[in-house]
């Protein structure tokens, strides 16, 4: 499993959200803070 580093910048990456529509992590640069909620969902 990939380890984060404190205080290093995020790697980019590309994902959908709940409505399909595809997002980049790049796309919140000027963003201070942002927060990602990964829901595996129910079985």
């Amino acid at each position: 499993m990939a380890s984060v580093d404190v205080n290093k910048k995020a790697p980019d990456f590309e994902m959908s959200d709940f409505r399909g529509n595809s997002f980049k992590l790049s796309d919140y640069q000027e963003k201070s803070n942002v927060l990602i909620v990964l829901n595996r969902g129910f079985v």
